[in-house]
């Protein structure tokens, strides 16, 4: 339970920040805005995730615009979601009363249409009298656009040169000529409605009475059971994987099936530090293990329709410099993703830069292939057949596999210090072409098999003599090194070793030892490994689902148990997750992130299995 306003966070203007984990995340298959537990919006990006944000507070108090609507009282706050939807809902306790705001965007169904943008708050007084008030600061253009509000019928009209949004509230409102505010009191059993529309020459502005928001939030919530009653989870952790699963499908932009990897940018890795990054695009490989979990839980029409967004896109269809892929896309399939910092911005607690697109796009990451194809094989196997159309293209990536699997890359963590030779990256080519290899073999497909098998058994030669450390008893981040690496939790799930081979449990050991924290698992050693960044991290969450995943196929499932609850225990108060988890417990980085929420539904489902 929170206290109303904001206050007592002691780092770097902290009394204007509350913690990241302090947020709920509502969405629209679109766009998605982040609602603190003191009843801010300060994080909303429109019409879509990788636009500029018109809220930005979290990452700048004064310049970045927020949406805040509070009890005008003291009150304490608590916040959870609907049952089994994204309908997020804040309550006050005052002295006084209780009331709650229910925060949504209204989803009726998965068309391709994408004009219309509706963020609705609606207010209700459950319990005695509470005064409320609101103050609607939007700052267009990640804060750079000078913008001019119109009230016009009931509705503020605020128009930028790059976004016009309207505000109609059943609240009176009034303006400064920059911002708009409210303030009402509501008895038991009154409401009040604001509803934040885009505007534009073909969207023209429209109310939103009390009776419309009601029946708009009775079809989000059908919209959002309707969808997750197709789940085939009935395990043992059935809320958390489900809060999982509608966390990435929160994260997927439904007009073209794209799956961000978050709906934020630059919340740091480390307070202070410079390890801020823009995670609203898609990553081959994040999107790839997407599909993977929402496979594992029975949602083929995700799965198809990522499919669909590599086929559209030609995403397969490289170029010779970089070869058929490249490790991340814009949600509409563009490839330039030209990363600027915003220096008028100075970030989440003072954490500089704020950055907008990523420069790694360019990189070489060959850990992609592997987990492309393998979404591609299981797709395959458990949804629909692969089209002939995708099969040439899975042959054209194996054929320069072959040709290509043999060198340095940035590696999964996307380092800024140069090419190495990464085991993982390594392993994630033996799993293409293994798996490529099965789909040719199951059905029958043309294939070079031989050739494929020759690359395929090369690379595991080179993995088992020059992975494998035998000063450090474990498989190593590097050929030929001695760093400790936590992707390589991954080779027994990747089916690449035995999980009771004698080297991987040694492996497993040597890990534990150095790089686990009560169940929570560094990714390595930044001083042992240089990766061209200044400071250090925290402990990444993926990393320790894979953690839990390992133990459990390595049948020791007291420790795999264990180390689950415990993560389970660093989730936020509605369930989600960001990337890291600092020292303290707190959350880190960019918010919710899917490959968190993928990693807990692969270990979840793997560890409940195992428990028989």
């Amino acid at each position: 339970m929170s206290q109303h306003g904001r206050g007592g966070f002691g780092q770097l203007g902290g009394s204007r920040y509350l913690p990241i984990s302090e947020h709920g995340l509502i969405g629209d298959l679109r766009t998605a805005a982040l609602v603190a537990t003191d009843g801010t919006i300060d994080w909303y990006c429109c019409p879509r995730f990788d636009a500029p944000s018109v809220f930005a507070s979290i990452l700048d108090a004064d310049r970045g615009g927020s949406f805040e609507l509070s009890a005008d009282v003291p009150a304490r706050t608590r916040q959870f979601y609907f049952p089994d939807t994204n309908v997020l809902i804040t309550r006050f306790f005052a002295a006084d009363g209780v009331a709650e705001i229910q925060d949504f965007m209204p989803v009726v169904d998965e068309s391709r249409e994408a004009d219309r943008h509706r963020l609705i708050r609606r207010v209700v007084c459950v319990r005695g009298v509470l005064p409320f008030r609101a103050k609607v600061a939007p700052r267009f253009g990640y804060g750079t656009e000078a913008h001019t509000v119109e009230l016009e019928g009931g509705h503020a009209v605020f128009r930028s040169p790059s976004l016009s949004m309207a505000l109609t509230a059943t609240a009176p409102i009034e303006t400064d000529g920059v911002d708009v505010s409210s303030h009402f009191k509501l008895v038991e059993g009154e409401s009040r409605v604001f509803a934040l529309d885009r505007v534009s020459a073909d969207v023209i502005p429209r109310a939103c009475p009390s009776w419309e928001a009601e029946q708009q939030f009775e079809a989000t919530v059908r919209f959002w059971r309707h969808w997750l009653s197709r789940s085939q989870y009935h395990g043992r952790w059935r809320e958390m994987v489900h809060r999982s699963a509608l966390v990435l499908k929160l994260l997927t932009y439904a007009p073209t099936g794209a799956i961000v990897a978050a709906p934020t940018t630059s919340l740091p890795e480390q307070i202070g530090g410079e390890r801020n990054w823009d995670y609203r695009y898609v990553w081959v490989r994040d999107a790839a293990f997407c599909t993977y979990a929402m496979l594992r839980l029975g949602f083929t029409s995700e799965a198809e329709a990522f499919m669909g967004f590599i086929s559209e896109h030609g995403i397969m269809r490289g170029t010779k410099e970089t070869g058929p892929l490249q490790i991340m896309y814009g949600i509409d399939g563009r490839r330039d993703l030209p990363e600027y910092e915003l220096p008028h911005f100075e970030g989440y607690l003072g954490s500089a830069p704020v950055r907008v697109g990523n420069a790694a796009t360019g990189q070489l990451q060959l850990d992609i292939y592997g987990a492309l194809i393998d979404s591609i094989y299981l797709y395959d196997k458990w949804g629909q057949p692969v089209s002939s159309g995708h099969w040439d293209e899975v042959g054209a990536v194996a054929d320069w596999l072959c040709e290509h699997w043999d060198q340095p890359d940035e590696g999964v963590w996307e380092t800024r210090a140069g090419r190495r030779d990464f085991v993982y990256s390594r392993l994630m080519c033996w799993v293409a072409l293994e798996r490529a290899i099965r789909m040719a073999n199951r059905r029958g497909l043309p294939a070079d098999l031989p050739r494929w098998r020759r690359s395929r058994d090369a690379i595991y030669r080179q993995i088992m003599d020059r992975g494998w450390s035998a000063e450090r008893g474990a498989f190593v981040q590097g050929l030929d090194d001695k760093v400790l690496d936590a992707s390589l939790l991954m080779m027994p799930m990747a089916k690449f070793i035995s999980p009771t081979d004698p080297k991987w449990l040694s492996t497993l050991d040597v890990l534990t030892s150095d790089l686990v924290s009560d169940s929570l698992v560094y990714r390595y050693d930044p001083a042992a490994s240089p990766d061209g960044l200044r400071g250090s991290e925290g402990t990444f969450s993926i990393c320790s689902f894979w953690y839990v995943e390992a133990l459990a196929r390595a049948s020791r499932l007291e420790e795999a148990r264990l180390a689950f609850e415990k993560m389970l225990t660093y989730a936020n108060h509605v369930g989600l997750f960001a990337e890291e988890i600092d020292r303290t417990g707190e959350q880190l980085g960019n918010f919710p992130q899917a490959f968190t929420h993928l990693s807990l539904i692969s270990a979840a489902f793997n560890l409940d299995r195992a428990l028989g």
